[in-house]
């Protein structure tokens, strides 16, 4: 289920609670709604009030420090690229198929993640987008350096590779960190319970129920951050390709 329709069905299960309150309004003996009562569902109201916005906060602040995480590793890894790159053109001509591997590979990347931010340059199948750094790997295992200096540069090229090998795992398990269900369920159960304290004593007319409307949505437009940004690399909001397209201007030259 996508971030924006969990979203949405927050947002209905929020404002249900405003109708349910308004309907309980309606079917409580007066007594009930008492000034009395009005004050001690408020202290109640305030109590579950604070709760959500401490945990909605905790959560936001978690979800963005992954988000921006992903990002610092996107943007280290382009610069790899490019060094791997350069490292690659000192070495000398005959890594002229690794710098090409190292190109379809980046495209590829590219191309899976940002699809909007299509390059020129034709795109790979999914075995080579899967594969795509293991097999530069392989092409620079197959060079033979002629002098040491050519074998420095082979291995600062091979630990290169590796670590940019390193960091699409590293990625993959980082944008693990789902949201577990019986907690975001709990959630919604506070805030559609705040809400219904809201009904219970609001005047039934049409800009109180707006407001109430747009507070619901509102709330709901937190828990779709909160899931858009637990995934950096997929969904509506992901993070820049900006440094991936700079990396491969620079390939190559």
């Amino acid at each position: 289920m996508s971030s924006l329709t969990i979203a949405l069905i927050s947002a209905a299960c929020i404002f249900s609670g405003v109708l349910l309150g308004m309907f309980l309004r309606s079917r409580l003996p007066d007594h009930h709604l008492s000034n009395e009562s009005k004050d001690t569902v408020k202290l109640a109201a305030g109590m579950i009030a604070t709760l959500s916005a401490l945990v909605l906060g905790l959560l936001v602040s978690s979800a963005k420090a992954t988000f921006d995480t992903v990002g610092s590793e996107i943007t280290q890894s382009a610069a790899k690229i490019i060094l791997l790159d350069r490292v690659l053109a000192t070495y000398g001509p005959a890594t002229k198929d690794a710098r090409e591997q190292l190109r379809r590979s980046l495209v590829a990347g590219i191309d899976a993640v940002w699809p909007e931010a299509k390059s020129a340059v034709p795109g790979m199948t999914i075995v080579e987008r899967a594969s795509g750094m293991e097999q530069v790997q392989a092409k620079l295992r197959e060079l033979a350096p002629a002098d040491e200096a050519q074998r420095q540069l082979l291995a600062q090229a091979q630990q290169i590779s590796g670590e940019l090998s390193q960091f699409r795992w590293l990625v993959i398990e980082q944008t693990q960190n789902a949201l577990p269900t019986p907690f975001l369920v709990m959630l919604l159960f506070w805030l559609a319970m705040l809400h219904l304290s809201f009904g219970l004593f609001a005047p039934r007319n049409a800009t109180v129920i707006s407001v109430l409307l747009l507070c619901a949505l509102s709330v709901s437009g937190a828990v779709f951050l909160i899931l858009e940004m637990n995934h950096p690399l997929s969904g509506l909001i992901k993070v820049s390709s900006a440094p991936m397209l700079k990396a491969l201007e620079h390939l190559g030259q």
